[in-house]
């Protein structure tokens, strides 16, 4: 619980006495404190939030747009997610990467001494809190994956973890270990991170959040926007991460997760490079922002073509349990993560590929093409139909479905509130900019 935050809500409505009696009362609930205890602490964050609130200074102000995350489907990896992700590029503006965020993919770019250097930074799943080691484990995963796709090769990891003030320090082993499980497995060291209380005195609870990074090194790049008209669509088989340890949890079908337990996405990257073929493929991307209706519709409007998948063999490279699953609970598993390695490139090298992964036991299936025009197409039962990302990615929780994916109503107003606050966030930059210059 955020009790700075509550409480900021509430002077705005009642009195200060009326709002340290509930803000006690919450207190005592979670912490079960005596109730001096917890009124002392009311106490203090009145008189924390009176301090910060009560003046004006710029610096400290930001614009208020009046659309909260969840309404826009910010981090739920739909049709607002990727806008929001796209208005960040005009807030960075130009620099000198050779890969930003403008390009959509997972990783950035910059060249120094010959050599490519990529980043690529991840969230843990935000319903695994309760589940550190998964949650380090998929993390570390999804970054080294993000490193991998872009045709460089990981040469370090590193992490940062917070947990809120009333979570279990164990928590922090139980992740670690989830972490540095990949790292062994890989090769790869973690060798810095952070740890911190979410909030620190200010969020009660034991809910835990972080990031998992990775930096990577390479002769060569694969991005996206690279995907040539005549090329092929290449994919390996895919059993998820996150999202399908979080639907199997939450679906209290927990033998699914053993299924997510493994390396094989960067097994089949590690042939690749380990061939040379590196230097032969145009594009690679990871099958998670949304699955394919997201991926295919980002690789679609960075390289200006189209993308065409064949239905049955887009499904026959899901693992059979976990497409089992998302079948029976009415997942669309077009719509979701499901951690599949996409190697985007031209027909004559589509064997070479399948034949080195395939050396390394990884399952991998020419699944569609690339063609002129725009937009992303499926084939099924002999009929060619437009796939597009949704508002929200598949409904893969109870919870998650009751919220659904329907874009709301008011989106294009909702839209431009938030165009309105990426011009005054840029205009901020601008003016403490220009300060500093002309101290």
């Amino acid at each position: 619980m955020d009790i700075e935050g509550y409480a900021r809500r509430m002077l705005a409505e009642k009195s200060e006495d009326k709002v340290k009696q509930r803000l006690a009362e919450r207190i005592c609930e979670i912490k079960g404190w005596k109730k001096e205890d917890a009124e002392k602490w009311a106490e203090a964050v009145i008189l924390e939030v009176r301090n910060a609130y009560s003046k004006k200074l710029p610096v400290l102000e930001y614009y208020k747009s009046g659309i909260s995350m969840g309404e826009f489907g910010v981090g739920s990896r739909g049709k607002g997610d990727f806008y929001v992700h796209r208005k960040l590029a005009e807030i960075i503006g130009e620099s000198s990467a050779v890969i930003s965020t403008e390009d959509l993919d997972d990783a950035g770019v910059v060249k120094r001494s010959g050599k490519f250097i990529s980043v690529a930074v991840d969230g843990i799943h935000s319903r695994l809190s309760e589940f550190p080691f998964v949650a380090g484990f998929h993390v570390t995963r999804a970054a080294m994956r993000d490193i991998y796709v872009m045709g460089t090769e990981p040469v370090a990891v590193f992490s940062d973890i917070h947990i809120a003030d009333d979570g279990d320090v164990a928590k922090i082993f139980d992740h670690i270990a989830g972490i540095s499980a990949v790292c062994e497995l890989t090769d790869v060291p973690l060798i810095a991170g952070s740890t911190l209380r979410i909030g620190g005195d200010m969020v009660i609870g034991e809910r835990m959040t972080g990031c998992v990074g990775c930096v990577g090194t390479g002769d060569y790049i694969t991005p996206r926007k690279n995907a040539q008209t005549g090329d092929v669509i290449l994919l390996t088989e895919g059993a998820g991460g996150g999202t399908i340890v979080t639907t199997a949890i939450y679906y209290g079908i927990h033998e699914v997760i053993e299924e997510t337990l493994n390396t094989d996405f960067i097994t089949a990257c590690k042939s690749i490079f380990k061939s040379g073929l590196l230097k032969k493929i145009h594009s690679m991307s990871d099958v998670t922002n949304g699955g394919i209706r997201g991926d295919a519709e980002e690789i679609s409007g960075v390289s200006g073509n189209s993308l065409v998948f064949e239905m049955e063999k887009v499904r026959s490279i899901v693992n059979k349990r976990v497409l089992e699953v998302l079948e029976e609970l009415e997942i669309d598993f077009m719509g979701l993560s499901i951690d599949s390695l996409m190697v985007i490139c031209p027909e004559g090298v589509s064997g070479e590929v399948k034949k080195a992964v395939e050396s390394a036991g990884v399952q991998i299936e020419e699944v569609g093409w690339i063609e002129k025009g725009g937009g992303c197409y499926i084939i099924e039962d002999g009929t060619k139909k437009p796939i597009k990302p949704r508002f929200r990615e598949s409904a893969y929780t109870p919870l998650k479905k009751v919220v659904g994916e329907r874009e709301p109503a008011d989106f294009e107003e909702m839209r431009k509130k938030v165009d309105e606050a990426v011009l005054k966030a840029i205009e901020k930059k601008k003016k403490v900019v220009e300060r500093i210059k002309n101290k």
